[in-house]
């Protein structure tokens, strides 16, 4: 008994390390408006579809633009429940500090701000969207966010998509897999 025990043990811990295994990556030209991470090319791309945070992009702009006085929390409980978002996800307003995906750097200078995700931590998919104040220097807040990125901030995943634009003072931040079947 206790030998099928110890087998049962060193096959799972041989899958669980298997699991953790890394992938070749590929750089990819970033395109108006959007910021890939390192990635790989799939076949929906070469077929000139979109990618699935190019999708939630699109959702969260043509929301936005309907309604634009809805509050970070409402744009990404919006973005959450997409069609397009194949799990079950929730939003939750949140506050400057240390933020999931950002490693050590404390994400500040937003007025409002919401994450959206899935239930299911295991899912390399983290979202943002922040409000920032008048007069706020965009540019530098969106590259403070891509320059910090960490797509593998969650053990055994990695994000293959990064998705940053600013829309009329919001910030919507994505990384996400390229497929909704992730």
């Amino acid at each position: 008994m206790k030998k099928t025990i110890m087998i049962i043990l060193a096959a799972a811990l041989l899958l669980a390390l298997t699991a953790c295994g890394g992938r070749e990556i590929l750089e990819t030209e970033p395109t108006a408006g959007t910021v890939p991470v390192q990635t790989e090319p799939t076949e929906t791309e070469a077929a000139g579809e979109k990618t699935f945070g190019q999708l939630l992009l699109a959702s969260y702009k043509e929301k936005l633009a309907a309604n634009p006085d809805m509050s970070a929390l409402e744009l990404a409980e919006a973005v959450v429940t997409d069609p397009a978002v194949l799990f079950d996800g929730t939003a939750m307003e949140i506050e400057p500090g240390f933020l999931t995906g950002f490693g050590d750097l404390e994400i500040t200078g937003f007025s409002e701000g919401a994450m959206f995700g899935p239930y299911i931590g295991t899912i390399p998919f983290v979202g943002y969207v922040f409000r920032l104040p008048d007069g706020a220097d965009e540019a530098a807040f969106v590259s403070m966010l891509k320059d910090n990125a960490n797509p593998r901030w969650n053990i055994c995943t990695e994000a293959e998509e990064t998705v940053v634009e600013t829309v009329d003072g919001t910030v919507f931040f994505l990384m996400c897999p390229r497929s909704a079947e992730g």
